[in-house]
């Protein structure tokens, strides 16, 4: 086992401070319920919520700076609000100069992995320039994979939209992981991904008692962000907060779709001398693997530098590694992507 520490928590979160319908209060009520330790509220253009340990639940603010139409960044750790602009760069800039970072939002919004667009009206918000590079990738984003694939040119595909909605969420797309991938080629350091719920809790208030579509409970069941941490989760907020945030950074995160399987599989890389996990980097040796164990059987597929080198249905396998570069996991369950690891940088050792 890699890790002795692990929590859960849900990223990419809007309140009433934006268009969201929930409170801070109803907000955390809503995470503790559904077995989150920590979540990251990330208005729209503002960031002026209370920070701390409420309802038990470690609540930590960041910012979705968000021009009207395209390049959304969700930014982390910075000290205040920081203005959008025509130019992603130049808030990306003002992210890292206030010490933080940040990670590029849905970032293919509205386009198919087949290149078809939507079948609806819902407004979407892709990156627009991948040449502007990001510090991370939000790569699964919970709220925009169900209405990439929402359908609604009549009441019986819009019904099952609602009525299945968990059917619509399938795995990220192609097209997003591509550009993580090589966003990870260009760079020895890793290029981290995160998972967001986008959770709105939206009201639909032209019936008679009005709907509330996708509570923030149902959100936080599905695309969490799993961290493992090297020591406990310290009980000083200030001093979690700093633990959190650094294990974003760093890619110490899986993305999971709890929704899919409740059961988290253990992935780490492993020697005779040390055990690694995800977002960490270890040098090459003779007896070198990556472990793979779960209760169930799920298609594990092992991506080396962006490129799929392997795929096995399998709930336990021990995978030698004999190159240096990138390594990270995907894993499907029942045909539907469950989890993604950021990736692993195995370096040639040192002579």
């Amino acid at each position: 086992m890699a890790e002795n520490y692990i929590i859960k928590g849900a990223i990419h979160i809007h309140s009433t401070l934006s268009d969201g319908t929930g409170d801070i209060d109803l907000i955390t009520r809503a995470a503790k319920k559904s077995g989150l330790d920590f979540i990251i509220v990330t208005d729209h253009n503002y960031y002026d919520i209370d920070e701390g340990i409420i309802n038990g639940v470690y609540v930590i603010k960041g910012e979705e700076i968000s021009p009207s139409d395209c390049n959304h960044y969700l930014a982390f750790g910075t000290k205040e609000k920081i203005d959008f602009c025509d130019n992603p760069q130049t808030y990306i800039d003002e992210v890292r100069a206030q010490g933080g970072f940040g990670f590029a939002a849905h970032p293919d919004e509205g386009i198919c992995d087949n290149g078809e667009k939507r079948k609806n009206s819902y407004h979407c918000i892709p990156w627009t320039d991948k040449s502007i590079k990001p510090d991370g990738v939000e790569i699964w984003n919970w709220f925009s994979s169900w209405a990439d694939s929402l359908n609604d040119r009549n009441i019986f595909t819009l019904a099952y939209s609602y009525l299945f909605k968990h059917n619509l969420v399938g795995n990220p797309k192609n097209r997003t992981l591509k550009w993580w991938d090589d966003l990870n080629n260009e760079s020895e350091k890793i290029v981290p991904a995160l998972g967001g719920v986008d959770a709105h809790a939206l009201k639909i208030k032209k019936y008679i008692i009005p709907v509330t579509i996708f509570p923030y409970e149902t959100c936080f069941k599905t695309i969490t962000n799993i961290i493992h941490l090297k020591e406990e989760l310290s009980k000083d907020f200030q001093m979690a907060k700093n633990q959190i945030l650094n294990a974003i950074k760093n890619g110490n995160n899986t993305i999971v779709n709890r929704y899919i399987s409740k059961e988290l599989p253990q992935i780490y890389i492993k020697d005779s001398q040390n055990t690694r996990s995800f977002g960490e980097e270890t040098e090459l040796s003779k007896d070198l693997c990556i472990h793979f164990e779960s209760k169930r059987f799920m298609e594990v597929r092992l991506v080396y530098n962006g490129k799929e080198v392997e795929k096995i249905e399998t709930n336990n396998i021990k995978i030698p590694v004999t190159k240096s570069g990138k390594y990270r996991i995907e894993v499907l369950y029942k045909g539907k992507g469950f989890l993604y690891t950021n990736p692993f940088y195995v370096k040639e050792k040192a002579e």
